[in-house]
C-alpha cells in the first residue's frame, strides 16, 4: 500500500507527528516494534514520575510532624508503587491508541526496514508487508548506552546489572543500589530509591552530577540528595562489573563498592541501527540522523524527530520536533528553537533549568551577570518547605538587559520553568519581565524577585 507518509517509531515525536500529518489530511502508517508511546510512555518519563510521585507522598507522611500532622506506622510498598505504574502506563497508552485511531492512522507492529526508493516514493518492509510513502519520519527513538567495560555483559545477563528498563520492573527492593552516571535518569533513580530506604551510592566520571546544567544549581542539589544519604562517588571511572560488586578507580586507588543491583544509566544513543538509512543515502553523524531546524535530513521528504536525531534528546522536544517536521511537509514555516529546551530532573528538590548556565555564557564570552535570590523569597515556599531552601538564578545579558537564562532548584521547579521559555522565546528584558504581575502567594515570585535583584 502506498501512503502520504510513513513513520518509523511510535514515541513522543512518531505518535504525535502521525496525529498532527493525519489531521492535515496525510495518509499515515505507523509502525512500532515494541510499545506505543516509547521509552518515554512505557519506561521512562511517566514511569519515574509515577514511582517519584509514591516516594514523595511517602517522605512527606514521615515528615509531616511540623505541619501539625501526626501520621503513625508511615510505611512504604514498593510492589504496589509499580502496579499503580503499570495501571498509569496501561491508560496513557490505550490513550494514545485512540486517538490514533480517531484519526484513521494506520498502526502496525513491527520493525520498519528502510530497502530502496522508486519513482513512487520510500520502500519500508516490516518482514511480511512492503509498503510505500512519499515521504518517511524516522523517529526510533534511543536505547541504553553501555559503556564496554569488563564483566558488563555478564552480569546484565545474570540480572545483577540493571538499565532503566529493567529496574522499572524490578518488584521488591534490594538493600543497596549502586547507580553508574549522575545525570537525569541516574539522578531521578537516586532520589527515589534513597527515599525508599535502599543504601544507594553513585558512581560519577565528572568532578559534579546533572551534566550540563548551571554548576551552582547543580551543587545545591548535591548537597540535598547527599544530606538524604547518597554516597557520590565523583571524578571516578567504573572498571569493572562482577556479581555482588563493581570496583571503579579514584584518584588512581581501585575501590569495591559491594551491592546487591547496580543500575546502568550513563546516557542513551540513537536507536538508528539496520533501518536501511545507507539504501537512500541519508547523513549520520555517528549514530544520530544529522537534521536542521525543520528535521530535515539531507535526503528530501525524508525528517528524523525526537532521541534519533540526537540533538535534545528529550521527550518533549521530540513532540516540538514532530510538530516542526509535519508542518513542513504540509507547507507550513515552524523551526525548532533548541536555545529554548528547558531541562528539568524530578527530583526531591525539583531542578529546572533553560538557556543559558553560567559556564556557557561565560565559555561563550558573553557580558553577562547573574542575578540570583533564594526561594525563601516566596511566601508559599516557606509556608510549604518546613525549614527548606532553595534558589532562582538569572542570566542577564548587559547592556540589552535581556534575560539570556533562568534556573532554580525548589518545590514546583518543573512546572514554573514554562514561563521562563516565553521569557526567553520572547526575548523580553529584565525592565519589561519587572512589569510581570505575578500571582501570590506562589512559589513563581521567587522570579519576580531575583528580577530585582541588583
Amino acid at each position: 500500500m502506498k501512503y502520504d507518509l510513513i513513520i518509523l517509531g511510535g514515541g513522543p515525536a512518531g505518535y504525535l507527528a502521525a496525529e498532527r500529518a493525519a489531521a492535515g489530511g496525510f495518509s499515515v502508517l505507523l509502525l512500532e516494534k515494541l510499545n506505543i508511546g516509547g521509552v518515554c510512555l512505557n519506561e521512562g518519563c511517566i514511569p519515574t514520575k509515577s514511582f517519584l510521585h509514591s516516594v514523595k507522598l511517602y517522605d512527606a507522611a514521615r515528615h509531616s510532624k511540623g505541619y501539625g500532622v501526626q501520621a503513625e506506622q508511615v510505611t512504604f510498598d514498593h510492589k504496589k508503587v509499580v502496579t499503580r505504574k503499570n495501571k498509569v502506563v496501561k491508560m496513557l497508552v490505550g490513550g494514545v491508541r485512540a486517538t490514533l485511531a480517531q484519526q484513521k492512522v494506520t498502526v502496525v507492529t513491527g520493525s520498519g526496514r528502510i530497502s530502496g526508493r522508486t519513482a513512487e516514493g520510500f520502500i519500508v518492509t516490516d518482514g511480511e508487508q512492503t509498503y510505500i510513502g512519499e515521504r518517511l519520519l524516522i523517529a526510533t527513538g534511543s536505547e541504553p548506552a553501555l559503556p564496554p567495560i569488563y564483566g558488563l555483559k555478564e552480569t546484565l545477563a545474570s540480572g545483577f546489572a540493571l538499565t532503566s528498563r529493567e529496574i522499572l520492573q524490578m518488584e521488591s527492593l534490594p538493600d543497596s543500589l549502586v547507580i553508574i552516571g549522575g545525570g537525569v535518569i541516574g539522578l531521578e533513580f537516586a532520589a527515589y530509591f534513597q527515599t525508599a530506604g535502599v543504601d544507594v551510592t553513585v558512581i560519577e566520571m565528572l568532578d559534579h552530577i546533572g551534566g550540563p546544567i548551571d554548576r551552582e544549581i547543580g551543587e545545591w542539589l548535591y548537597k540535598a540528595l547527599k544530606k538524604k544519604g547518597v554516597d557520590f562517588r565523583l571524578s571516578s571511572t567504573v572498571t569493572e562489573f562482577r556479581e555482588g560488586a563493581v570496583t571503579f578507580s579514584q584518584n588512581d586507588n581501585y575501590i569495591d563498592v559491594f551491592c546487591d543491583k547496580v543500575l546502568v544509566s550513563i546516557g542513551r544513543h540513537p536507536s538508528t541501527a539496520d533501518l536501511g538509512l545507507e539504501t537512500i543515502g541519508v547523513e549520520m553523524k555517528g549514530a544520530a540522523i544529522v537534521t536542521d531546524a525543520q528535521c530535515c535530513t539531507s535526503v528530501p521528504g525524508v525528517y528524523a524527530a525526537g532521541d534519533v536525531n540526537g540533538r535534545s534528546m528529550l521527550a518533549h522536544t521530540a513532540y516540538r520536533e514532530a510538530e516542526v517536521a509535519v508542518a513542513h511537509m504540509l507547507g507550513e514555516q515552524d523551526s525548532v528553537n533548541y536555545n529554548t529546551i528547558a531541562a528539568v530532573i524530578y527530583s526531591s528538590p525539583e531542578l529546572a533549568g533553560v538557556g543559558e548556565t553560567e559556564e556557557s555564557a561565560a565559555a561563550k564570552g558573553l557580558d553577562f551577570r547573574v542575578q540570583k535570590c533564594s526561594m525563601r523569597y516566596s511566601g508559599r515556599f516557606v509556608v510549604e518547605n518546613e525549614g527548606g531552601d532553595g534558589l532562582c538564578k538569572l542570566i542577564v545579558e548587559n547592556g540589552t538587559e535581556r534575560l539570556l537564562g533562568l534556573h532554580l532548584i525548589g518545590s514546583y521547579a518543573s512546572e514554573i520553568i514554562y514561563s521562563a521559555v516565553l521569557m526567553l522565546e520572547q526575548q523580553m528584558t529584565i525592565p519589561e519581565l519587572q512589569k510581570t504581575v505575578f500571582p501570590h502567594p506562589t512559589v513563581g515570585e521567587a522570579i519576580r524577585e531575583a528580577l530585582f535583584q541588583a
